[in-house]
C-alpha cells in the first residue's frame, strides 16, 4: 500500500508504523516476522514483532527488532603489502548492521460503539555495528495517535520527538590505523549522529462498511521533515513533504487486492547524456492475497527504480492463525523476498529521506531502514 499504514494498521506491525494501532490486537497476543533482501541478496532487512493486549484489550504491550545489513564486505585495507605487491590474502570480509529494538505501549483512551481513540509510545534503543572497528548506541521516542471510526481513520506519528542520537565509537587496531594514514585517511576517534523530529500523518477511508460483501480502504499520509530541503515531491528550505498513497480492496474479507504509490522524487533523466534534463519518479506497487479458514497468503510486486533499469522485487507473505482451545493466535510470517539481479554497477535511486535511524523505513540506497 506504498507505505500509506499510520491510519489503518491494526496488527503487530503497528509497533513499526503507528504503536497506537497495537491497541486492534484483541484477545490473544500475535507474532509477525519477515525476512527480505534487496539487490540479489547484496542487503538483508529482517523484522519481528510480538503485540500482547492486557487489562481486557484497553492496553497493549508491543516488542519490535529490526536489522538492516550488507555482509561480506571486502575489507582491502591490507590489500597493499608494504613492498607495494598485492596480496589477496589479506582480504577479509566484515558486515555493516544497523539494528533496532523498539519496545511499545498502546492505551484506548475513548471507546464508543463508532469509534476508538487510542494513544501510543516507542522507547527506542538503536545499535549499529561496522566490522571490528566501529559501533554506536542510540537512543530515542515516538508518540503517535489513532482515530477509528465507522469509516473514517486517522493517524498522526511523531517521530524522534527529542531527536535520536547515535553516539559512535571506533577501535581501529594499531595496523589499521597506520593503513588509514599511509592512505592519507583520517583516523575518526568518536562522532555524533543526530535524526530531528519528524511528523507523519494518515487519513483514511473504509467505503462500506465490515458486513458488506465488498469492502474497500483507501489511505493519503505523508511523512514531514524540517531538518531542510531533501528530494521529495514538496520541499522547502525547512520542511520537506514525501507523500504516500495505498489502497485495499477485499471480498468477504477473504480475497484482497492492493496497490500504492511512494517515493516521488525528481532526478536526472536517464535518457538525457548530458545530465540537464529531470524527470519525476514514483516507487509502485500492487498486491493480492486470500484467505482460506486460518491461512493468509499474500504475494506483492514493486518497482525500486521505474527509470531505464528497474529493478523489481516479488514478495510472499503467510499468515497463521494457531487455534488453542478455542481462542486463536496469529502467526505471520514473510519469507525471503525474490529480487531480480539489477543491472551491472546499478545505481540506486535516490532516497526519500536520509535519516540514519534504522527504525525508520529503510531507504533503499545505503540504510532501513519508511515508512
Amino acid at each position: 500500500m506504498g507505505n500509506a499504514q499510520v491510519a489503518s494498521v491494526d496488527d503487530a506491525t503497528a509497533g513499526y508504523w503507528n504503536p497506537a494501532g497495537l491497541t486492534n490486537v484483541k484477545d490473544h497476543a500475535q507474532v509477525s516476522l519477515m525476512h527480505s533482501e534487496y539487490f540479489a541478496g547484496i542487503g538483508k532487512y529482517d523484522f519481528g514483532a510480538v503485540a500482547v493486549p492486557i487489562a481486557n484489550n484497553t492496553r497493549t504491550l508491543g516488542f519490535t527488532i529490526l536489522r538492516f545489513a550488507v555482509d561480506d564486505i571486502p575489507n582491502t585495507l591490507f590489500l597493499v603489502a608494504p613492498d607495494g605487491s598485492i596480496n589477496y590474502n589479506n582480504v577479509q570480509s566484515f558486515s555493516s548492521a544497523d539494528y533496532a529494538f523498539l519496545f511499545s505501549f498502546a492505551q484506548k483512551v475513548k471507546t464508543k460503539p463508532t469509534k476508538e481513540v487510542s494513544f501510543g509510545f516507542n522507547a527506542k534503543v538503536i545499535r549499529r555495528v561496522v566490522g571490528t572497528f566501529a559501533n554506536a548506541w542510540g537512543f530515542g521516542i515516538d508518540a503517535a495517535f489513532q482515530y477509528r471510526g465507522n469509516h473514517l481513520r486517522i493517524g498522526v506519528v511523531a517521530k524522534d520527538l527529542t531527536s535520536t542520537f547515535n553516539a559512535w565509537a571506533f577501535t581501529f587496531t594499531d595496523a589499521e590505523k597506520q593503513q588509514l594514514i599511509l592512505a592519507d585517511n583520517d583516523v575518526p576517534v568518536k562522532s555524533t549522529e543526530l535524526t530531528a523530529p519528524s511528523t507523519i500523518v494518515g487519513i483514511g477511508y473504509r467505503f462500506f462498511n465490515n458486513k458488506s460483501t465488498l469492502n474497500l480502504m483507501a489511505e493519503i499520509g505523508a511523512n514531514v521533515t524540517y531538518d531542510g530541503k531533501r528530494n521529495t515531491a514538496y520541499s522547502t528550505n525547512q520542511v520537506s513533504v514525501d507523500p504516500h498513497l495505498g489502497m485495499e480492496l477485499s471480498l468477504k474479507n477473504s480475497f484482497f487486492v492492493r496497490g500504492g504509490i511512494t517515493n516521488i522524487q525528481q532526478v536526472l533523466d536517464d535518457a538525457d547524456t548530458l545530465n540537464q534534463k529531470k524527470t519525476w519518479i514514483y516507487q509502485p506497487s500492487i498486491g493480492a492475497g486470500f484467505r482460506i479458514g486460518q491461512v493468509t497468503i499474500d504475494y506483492a510486486y514493486t518497482n525500486l527504480a521505474n527509470q531505464s533499469n528497474p529493478l523489481y522485487t516479488n514478495v510472499l507473505s503467510l499468515k497463521l492463525n494457531i487455534v488453542k482451545g478455542g481462542k486463536a493466535s496469529q502467526f505471520h510470517y514473510v519469507p525471503n523476498v525474490i529480487t531480480t539481479p539489477p543491472p551491472v554497477n546499478p545505481t540506486p535511486p535516490p532516497p526519500a529521506n536520509n535519516n540514519t535511524d534504522p527504525s525508520q523505513p529503510p531507504p533503499i540506497h545505503n540504510n532501513p531502514f519508511a515508512q
